[in-house]
């Protein structure tokens, strides 16, 4: 099957001539004319098999008839990095460049002013990330109510790096009414669910097991020391044919580390993460391409997406924690019929994550070993390095004790509230106390903490002279009717006052009472 077969316009085969293009991929051929239907389309691919293509070729035929308005794209793509967003929009240009498309880049680091001044154009396809998407859209800068394509890429992406709210968040502010493709590598049960609610009757495409790695990729696996990573590391790219290669990292520090390393050790090497500037990212990727630079240190933003033409190597001097990320990782190499190597440097540590990886595969990585180099075997049990790749102690086991687990920390509790003077002798008691104090039950008794001299045990503070408070209340304050009646009932005798010492002035002016008529008096 050639392009020519899928119903494309002359305009994008032409463009496809040129770039080189003579056969489509099977994601391509089979998703190309249910795209140029107008269907909804779920597609399942594993990393490098042409998505891309698969949606940019039919959007541009599409888009092709019509006329973008001010501020109001008609068609959008949503990306989980800025470097899959730029890649997408670099394919654009090259596909369309025989149609007359506008197209807008949306991403994190570039420059609001210019961004803009492309909205204020009219775009027909708008490329962007959730974030700075939902920005614009909250300072009023930007309408989705025109949208008639919508494109998620790299939904699974999208779910580990917590897009998922704000992709959410996106469709709601889009028309009902649209055509609705749906990518991803892996299909976990969320991105199912998802799948679901934003596709109408789609046309599920799946021409790879989920989460199947590419199959020209020759795998390997070594397992030394925490310490000795970085000298196997140094030993595999010499002795390697290594014409380009990316190193993937865990962590972003660790990248700024191990560049900082095999810089000091003459290798040609740049690094590559997210807390970059997106100029300098930019400028990165743009040089490794080319070939200045030999060797790219990365955190998983290279993972994805990101389409390195003739990669000979990718190295993971750090397991992937999660294992749809090795996926991922080593299918930046083996593209387009080339072979690709790939080798996983693990620690003793690591063992669940390999297992992981192992299970999701299929099969087992093979082992490799290192002249010099000592293996190690993994650890049973997710263990995990301290600081200073020290591993914490572990816990007690059932039915064993803090102590007997560490004996380190064996040592005899002594309770503080405690007098052993005094503990081993009897409490004398006043006979009133006795029957009040008398214990109930045959547990012993603890030995009271003897009395400081000073207050009293029971005096409330600030009182000094041991006396009961009183139960009259104070001067100034108003007395209640439960203490009123209590002093009734206490001595009849004496009078209750309403307002203690202090009576009103108003109370004690001279009344007038009118003179009693004989009348009111007989009565």
């Amino acid at each position: 099957m050639s392009f020519t077969d899928l119903g494309l316009s002359p305009e994008v085969l032409r463009a496809i001539a040129d770039v080189g293009y003579v056969e489509p991929t099977p994601i391509q051929a089979q998703a190309i004319p249910y795209v140029l239907m107008g269907r909804d389309v779920l597609g399942s691919a594993q990393t490098g098999t042409g998505k891309t293509a698969g949606f940019t070729l039919p959007m541009i035929d599409i888009l092709a008839s019509g006329r973008a308005r001010v501020r109001m794209p008609r068609s959008l793509i949503l990306e989980p990095t800025r470097e899959l967003a730029t890649q997408v929009s670099e394919n654009f240009e090259l596909y369309g460049k025989y149609n007359k498309l506008n197209m807008a880049l949306l991403i994190g680091g570039e420059s609001f002013a210019e961004q803009l001044k492309k909205l204020d154009r009219g775009v027909d396809v708008l490329i962007a990330t959730p974030g700075r998407l939902l920005d614009l859209y909250e300072r009023g800068k930007i309408l989705l109510s025109d949208v008639k394509i919508l494109v998620i890429d790299e939904a699974d992406r999208m779910l580990d790096m917590g897009f998922i709210p704000d992709v959410e968040r996106i469709v709601g502010l889009l028309p009902k009414i649209r055509q609705t493709l749906f990518f991803s590598a892996t299909m976990p049960p969320e991105i199912r669910r998802l799948a679901d609610a934003f596709l109408m009757n789609p046309k599920e495409i799946s021409v790879a097991p989920p989460a199947s790695p590419a199959a020209l990729v020759v795998q390997s696996m070594i397992a030394v020391d925490h310490q000795d990573k970085r000298e196997a590391l140094r030993h595999l790219l010499r002795t390697e044919s290594v014409r380009n290669a990316v190193i993937f990292c865990n962590r972003k520090r660790d990248v700024d580390i191990l560049h900082r390393s095999l810089a000091k050790h003459g290798f040609d090497a740049a690094a590559l993460h997210g807390d970059m500037a997106q100029s300098r990212r930019t400028e990165t990727l743009d040089r490794f391409r080319n070939g200045e630079i030999a060797i790219l240190v990365a955190s998983d933003v290279a993972a994805r997406g990101l389409d390195i033409e003739g990669l000979s190597h990718v190295f993971n001097f750090d397991v992937p924690i999660h294992a749809e990320d090795y996926i991922h990782r080593i299918g930046r190499t083996g593209r387009a019929g080339r072979e690709g190597h790939s080798f996983t440097i693990a620690c003793e540590e690591d063992g669940r994550h390999v297992e992981a990886i192992e299970k999701l595969l299929g099969k087992t990585i093979p082992r490799m070993e290192i002249p010099g180099i000592p293996t190690v075997a993994f650890a049973d049990g997710p263990a995990h390095r301290g600081h200073h790749g020290a591993r914490p102690s572990r816990g007690p086991k059932r039915g064993e004790s803090r102590e007997q687990a560490n004996p380190r920390r064996a040592r005899t509790h002594t309770p503080t509230n405690v007098n052993h003077e005094t503990a081993e002798q009897p409490i004398e008691r006043r006979p009133e106390e006795t029957k009040m104090h008398e214990p109930t039950t045959t547990e012993p008794a603890v030995a009271r903490q003897p009395q400081k001299e000073g207050r009293p045990r029971n005096e409330p503070r600030g009182r000094r002279d041991g006396r009961a408070r009183r139960e009259e209340p104070r001067k100034h304050e108003p007395v209640r009717p439960d203490q009123a009646a209590r002093a009734v009932e206490s001595d009849g005798d004496q009078p209750i006052l309403a307002f203690g010492d202090h009576m009103p002035d108003f109370l004690k002016r001279p009344v007038k009472l009118p003179p009693i008529s004989k009348e009111s008096e007989a009565a």
